[in-house]
């Protein structure tokens, strides 16, 4: 189903996970969206199932702190992070059986961007120590550096051939991954009105836009191939100088951040216009956002708190339908609900052969009850 606005604009909270820590740090999902992974300030670690809606792991990382996460792109069980306590090394963790499969030493000051290639086991990271690094899942040796001449922020592009390097909050560097021991091929600079530190950079799916995210309230949309501005979003309140994160829509249609107050605001790329604002139920700041890659699904985060939102009505491309029946006894009534998702592209004999086998299938379950009750 295409994303609309009409479609955004119907977007519910449909989860609501609740945790001890003062922040969630980062959010991401596997590149098959089955999966969500979360990284606190309280050093937890969280696996989510996004077709059950819970949490199926919860990790420490007490030693080291968990701050940027991102999910590898062969296993949706293993992932990378970066730390905030000890050292600025980033790990490569197992979330099945909580073992550390590699280290990347390297960085000597806080690492800014995570960024997976999406062709095969490379990764990009950069940091506070003016430096981007490449490395391979396979070596704990770093696989080469880059000194793009200020602090900077990183992101591979969605062909894995060309990463962006944001450098000093003003311009934004392109590099040929199979050449980045030379120069970058070009050279963007693009400064905003108001005083502000770029906290993220993302290329859309499309790799036709660059988004810088920053800190003071605004965000911007750059033309991948020459640079120039094509939309400055504001209107949204962060008054702090909060670190905000921005994300696309997987169509590269939409842009959505979110806010000091809890909302979230969405633009459409094509018009510049805002289309929706959506009321998350945060108490505070958003400063984790990510779409789901594949199904009608995003995700924000607080000071304590991970929302999955998804589409109320038929609007999306899954639908979520709730089976329910009833076992009766001579005292009581015993309900079991199962919960499944239909995709909307599927024909009619599908869905309802998927229908029957849920209700039978809670069937089986109240009177299995019955039976040992």
């Amino acid at each position: 189903m295409e994303i609309t606005d009409r479609v955004l604009r119907n977007f519910k909270v449909a989860r609501t996970y609740q945790f001890k820590s003062e922040k969630v740090n980062c959010v991401d999902y596997s590149v098959n969206g089955d999966h969500a992974v979360s990284s606190g300030n309280d050093d937890c670690i969280v696996l989510y199932d996004i077709q059950s809606g819970r949490p199926a792991k919860t990790l420490y990382s007490k030693k080291y702190g968990a701050d940027l996460i991102r999910f590898t792109r062969g296993a949706a069980h293993t992932v990378v992070y970066s730390s905030n306590k000890q050292d600025d090394a980033i790990r490569y963790l197992s979330l099945t059986d909580n073992q550390f499969i590699r280290y990347f030493p390297g960085h000597t000051a806080r690492v800014t961007a995570l960024s997976m290639s999406p062709e095969n086991e490379i990764f990009i990271s950069s940091s506070l120590d003016k430096t981007i690094r490449i490395w391979d899942l396979r070596l704990a040796d770093c696989q080469g550096l880059t000194n793009p001449l200020g602090k900077p922020i990183c992101s591979f592009d969605p062909e894995g051939i060309i990463f962006a390097a944001g450098v000093e909050s003003h311009a934004i560097k392109l590099y040929d991954f199979r050449a980045f021991d030379k120069d970058p091929f070009a050279c963007f600079e693009t400064r905003f009105n108001r005083v502000c530190d770029w906290t993220g950079l993302k290329f859309s799916n499309d790799g036709k836009h660059i988004l810088i995210c920053t800190n003071g309230g605004a965000i911007r949309i750059l033309n991948a191939f020459n640079g120039s501005v094509l939309h400055t979003f504001s209107g949204y309140n962060n008054s702090k100088g909060i670190s905000l994160e921005a994300c696309f829509t997987p169509d590269s249609k939409f842009v959505m951040i979110g806010s000091e107050d809890g909302r979230v605001h969405v633009w459409s790329i094509e018009s510049g216009m805002k289309v929706a604002v959506l009321d998350s139920k945060h108490p505070g700041p958003i400063n984790a956002l990510q779409f789901n890659p594949l199904y009608m699904t995003f995700a924000s985060a607080s000071t304590n708190m991970v929302r999955t939102r998804r589409v109320h009505e038929g609007g999306g491309c899954l639908f979520e339908l709730e089976v329910s029946t009833a076992a009766k006894s001579a005292n009581n009534f015993m309900y079991l609900r199962v919960d499944f998702h239909l995709k909307k592209e599927s024909s009619f004999d599908v869905h309802l052969k998927l229908i029957k086998a849920a209700i039978a299938n809670v069937e089986n379950k109240c009177n299995n009850l019955l039976v040992t009750s």
